[in-house]
């Protein structure tokens, strides 16, 4: 679901940024408002979260990949606005240093992910936990969350990809950008999702809410001790275990690489050939020299050690300021 660069038009990711000006604006502000500054390097946990959860490829059926995001897993834990900033950031660290998802294609993939995804996801729980008072309920409102909101991100995806085709042609009637209309990219994206990346979805945010609910009940609160080594343990656990995310083959719906989609449409479209490109520090999780699967441990490594400092950065500064 993480769109490369030069698969939408200028124009769309320049609206799609724009669209999220306001979003994040938004949650950066009740997150000031609701979340203690002493609070603030939970959310870089979340983004790790949220990081290591997309690490962790599946095969979709079309022969192509997919993976859960964590977005509704970290808006019930920390509510929508602080799984929006986390997910955010996570996605511009894969973005920068791993090449996974576009530069200018940042905008579109946060109103998918960061933003869809996490509030369609929590406000699906909160309806149904509100009529349902029971666990049970709770437990029936999170698995539905989960599901429809990467469905919904999906769905949205898709018709990023499919407008390209409507909207960009060149002079001789061919796509500028992305080839694939609406009539092949919705099935292409949402099938496989409501099929297998929802459910996977569905049992990440299962497992890791409840095993969070466990040792640190409020993902929020900084508890002392075993509690919060618990969490620990467990983003240890889920990089030790990332390199089951190599063993899905294949490369997911509308991520090609420039070959691919000339043999795949059969020609190379021209704003794609004539795109912006951007050389990440560690392409595809990978370090030169090194086994795949070393790579990909220190790529999980490096990104949970950058995000969760970031936001301890960002709370020690704001405890300095509002000090001074």
């Amino acid at each position: 679901m993480h769109i490369p660069d030069n698969y939408l038009s200028p124009v769309t990711c320049a609206v799609m940024t724009a669209a999220m000006v306001p979003v994040w604006a938004f949650a950066i502000k009740k997150v000031k408002k609701e979340l203690p500054k002493a609070k603030l390097p939970q959310l870089g946990i979340g983004a790790a979260l949220t990081f290591l959860m997309m690490m962790y490829n599946v095969p979709l059926p079309g022969g192509t990949t997919g993976h859960a995001v964590g977005g509704t897993l970290i808006a019930i834990l920390m509510g929508p606005s602080a799984a929006c900033v986390s997910v955010s950031v996570a996605l511009l660290l894969q973005a920068l240093l791993f090449g996974d998802g576009g530069i200018l294609s940042f905008g579109a993939n946060c109103f998918n992910m960061a933003f869809v995804l996490p509030f369609v996801g929590y406000y699906l729980y909160k309806f149904i936990r509100e009529r349902a008072k029971s666990r049970l309920g709770e437990s029936i409102g999170a698995a539905a969350g989960a599901y429809f909101g990467i469905v919904a991100a999906s769905l949205c995806a898709a018709a990023e990809f499919g407008i390209q085709p409507i909207l960009f042609r060149d002079a001789a009637g061919q796509p500028l950008y992305c080839p694939y209309p609406l009539s092949v990219s919705i099935p292409a994206m949402v099938i496989p999702h409501l099929l297998v990346a929802g459910p996977v979805e569905v049992l990440f945010t299962a497992l890791i809410l409840a095993f969070v609910k466990k040792v640190s009940p409020d993902l929020a609160e900084p508890l002392p001790g075993k509690k919060t080594r618990g969490i620990w343990g467990l983003l240890l656990a889920l990089i030790c275990a990332a390199p089951l995310g190599l063993l899905a083959s294949g490369t997911a719906w509308g991520e090609w690489g420039m070959d691919e989609i000339t043999a795949l449409a059969g020609y190379t479209p021209g704003g794609m050939a004539d795109g912006f490109r951007f050389t990440a520090l560690l392409p595809d999780y990978s370090v030169s020299g090194m086994p795949e699967v070393l790579g990909y441990i220190l790529s999980a490594v490096l990104g949970t050690a950058v995000l969760v400092i970031v936001f301890k950065l960002i709370s020690g500064r704001k405890k300095s300021t509002a000090q001074n």
